[in-house]
């Protein structure tokens, strides 16, 4: 091979490189998506995606006819291997553990922040998702979310396609009892959202009963740094107990969305405090995540122009 053969294969080469590249790019939210809804965690779906382009740049996929297809299941594979790493090392009781939101200004126009939100998916779903096996939450993700078939995803767990049918048939039937009946519109939801604020503020015990469904979960993640912070309270009276409390600090407070649902931050000194984010079912608050972990409040894509927005 003359010095002009090896030019015009490097040129090749780099020319695939930057073909490939393109191609990732364009498949980049999807991929995020996916390992979004496998891990629950942002910054760890980042780093599978991150890991799926070293596999892509190393490997042959010449003879690949479906390359959003294979980049899906590379994906789910390592995402996998995270859940299984994680289950050995979790230090976090999981009952209490709210999952990374994504969080969006009330009248923001950030277009990224946008697609993000059409792709996302509910905190409280990601939160029964938490409670299945690694390889359950790979079939279910994958199949119903994705529209992978079985007969990729048993390649992935290294099962049969009617036992990864079967996980993906139990995992089903845990999210379907666990998630709620559809919510209204989401400016009805807003006004909910906002009639517990001010009930909460005002110390108006009706108020607050008015909008919460009786068997309201509220679910408190203070981390490793706010771990007395960190509990769960079942029932509309309990809660009540708790939004009161709350109501003595009158922090100014944000109107965000987070994954899709109507929330709250609060702002303390220009700073990220806490996250309260609603489920909501028919005409009343089912659920309430807040977030108070430090650590990860403030990993919030927010500028200080956002925060500067919040009101007392």
């Amino acid at each position: 091979m003359d010095h002009h053969d090896r030019e015009l294969l490097g040129k090749e080469l780099l020319d695939d490189k930057e073909l490939l590249a393109r191609r990732f790019e364009a498949d980049r939210g999807h991929l995020r998506a996916v390992a979004y809804r496998m891990l629950g965690s942002l910054g760890e779906a980042e780093d599978a995606v991150q890991e799926a382009w070293f596999k892509l740049s190393r490997s042959d996929v010449s003879a690949v006819e479906n390359l959003s297809g294979w980049l899906t299941t590379v994906v789910g594979r390592v995402c996998l291997d995270m859940l299984r790493s994680r289950g050995s090392r979790r230090e976090d009781p999981l009952e209490y553990y709210v999952p990374d939101p994504v969080v969006r200004v009330v009248g923001g126009t950030d277009p990224e922040h946008a697609a993000e939100l059409t792709e996302s998916v509910g905190l409280a779903l990601l939160v029964v998702l938490e409670t299945l096996s690694p390889a359950e939450r790979l079939a279910f993700v994958l199949h119903d979310m994705f529209a992978v078939s079985f007969d990729e995803i048993a390649q992935i767990v290294d099962r049969t396609p009617a036992a990864t049918r079967q996980l993906a048939s139990r995992a089903r039937r845990r999210v379907q009892d666990a998630t709620p009946a559809a919510g209204p519109d989401a400016h009805r939801q807003r006004e909910i959202a906002d009639a517990f604020l001010a009930a909460s503020r005002g110390g108006d015990f009706e108020g607050l009963l008015a909008v919460l469904d009786p068997d309201v979960v509220l679910r408190a993640d203070g981390g490793r740094t706010l771990a007395a912070v960190s509990k769960i309270v079942r029932g509309a009276e309990a809660v009540i107990a708790q939004a009161l409390m709350y109501a003595k600090f009158k922090q100014a407070a944000l109107p965000v969305v987070v994954n899709g649902a109507p929330a709250y931050l609060s702002v303390v000194d220009g700073r990220p405090a806490v996250l309260m984010s609603f489920t909501i079912a028919g005409d009343r608050i089912v659920g309430l995540e807040i977030l108070a972990d430090p650590e990860r409040l403030a990993t919030l894509d927010l500028s200080e122009e956002d925060l500067a927005r919040a009101a007392y």
